[in-house]
């Protein structure tokens, strides 16, 4: 089935829209950043309400990825969903967030094969669809960048339980005060690492056609949209992204079967990476369009989008939500200038990106603090 994207005017991007049950006060997303700066325990502190609620005037800001587990750990000082310290510090992001105005979700994810040893219970292995190791490099405290670990295959009878971790993260999101939860299927993570079949080389259900490798990422959504609501629910996917090691031989065909059953299931959204992230957009032939076609939701897209390119494609029904990332690092106040075609600023050090305290995290200018400031 075909969706009608009727066009818009040009000033779409800045008006309010309700998604499923979110209502936006624009069309214009923080995307989720991983930013390394979680406390003892992969506790969000105070710098985090802080950084984020200084970016309150998003439409949608989704917050960074976020364990469900302990063993869904790939990276150091990366925050967790899942114990009551945990929670608690994310009630004060939250908090925070909601008393300047603004929606905040959380991005879930269970990184997978893109993970380290060091990270798991007694040194185990970490976890796949199958023992084949991730050709990238996680971030180890006290080691810099290494080589990640190589994984064991995911037993047919340990599946569920990663299923119920999902959803159990759901379940402590809402009681965090988050206004709902992003699926992180993508970039070679536990769920993108199934769809693909560069990745998954298992003969059992979850192996093989592209139903099978399609069956994790399905039943999680769904399971976890009766947790709490499909109208706060959205799932992210990478379809030719190569991060985490990611690849498939036959993309287009996996994708176009993923967003139909995504449709049926009807999340709130679906936020689709165009390209390759952080990288080029036209790295591989690949028809969004046709995904966008199958879905019948609220479409997001994201990479290296600006100004006018966020205008052109909301004004043209090509989506319906713009999500940037690093211009939303540097810009706290990014919507006011989009919205006023103010400059930007450029981003601090790549040293500030990942880990640290406030420098390069809280500390970016906004246009009103410029100008109250004397000459």
């Amino acid at each position: 089935m075909t969706h009608p994207h009727p066009p818009r005017s040009a000033a779409a991007l800045f008006e309010p829209v309700t998604v499923g049950a979110l209502r936006l006060a624009n069309r214009i997303v923080m995307a989720p950043l991983t930013r390394n700066r979680a406390g003892p325990g992969l506790v969000p502190g105070p710098l985090a309400a802080e950084y984020y609620s200084q970016r309150a005037s998003a439409g949608l800001i989704i917050a960074e990825a976020t364990q469900i587990s302990a063993q869904a750990q790939g990276y150091a000082d990366t925050p967790g969903c899942y114990t009551d310290a945990q929670i608690a510090g994310w009630r004060k992001v939250t908090e925070a967030v909601h008393a300047e105005g603004g929606t905040i979700v959380v991005q879930l994810w269970h990184p997978g094969r893109v993970s380290h040893a060091s990270f798991q219970k007694n040194g185990a292995a970490p976890v796949g669809p199958s023992d084949t190791r991730a050709q990238t490099q996680t971030f180890v405290g006290g080691q810099g960048f290494v080589d990640c670990s190589t994984p064991r295959a995911l037993e047919l009878d340990e599946i569920p339980g990663i299923i119920a971790d999902f959803r159990r993260a759901c379940m402590d999101a809402m009681d965090a005060g988050f206004d709902g939860v992003e699926l992180h299927g993508a970039h070679g993570y536990l769920l993108d690492a199934f769809l693909r079949d560069g990745t998954n080389h298992r003969t059992d259900a979850y192996g093989g056609a592209i139903e099978n490798r399609a069956r994790l990422l399905l039943e999680v959504t769904e399971t976890c949209a009766k947790a709490i609501g499909r109208e706060r629910l959205g799932v992210r996917i990478s379809p030719v992204s190569t991060a985490g090691d990611s690849h498939d031989s036959n993309p287009q065909p996996l994708f176009n079967y993923v967003v139909e059953q995504l449709s049926l299931l009807q999340p709130a959204y679906v936020h689709v990476v165009e390209g390759e992230t952080g990288g080029a957009r036209d790295s591989l032939p690949f028809d969004y369009a046709a995904l966008r076609d199958r879905f019948g939701g609220t479409w997001m897209v994201n990479n290296g989008y600006d100004r006018q390119m966020a205008i052109d494609a909301v004004a043209s029904g090509r989506a319906d939500l713009v999500s940037f990332g690093r211009l939303f690092i540097a810009n706290p106040d990014l919507v006011a200038r989009l919205r006023d075609n103010a400059p930007l600023n450029p981003m601090m050090a790549p040293s500030t990106l990942y880990g640290g305290g406030a420098h390069g995290y809280t500390d970016y200018p906004t246009l009103r603090r410029m100008q109250l400031i004397p000459s």
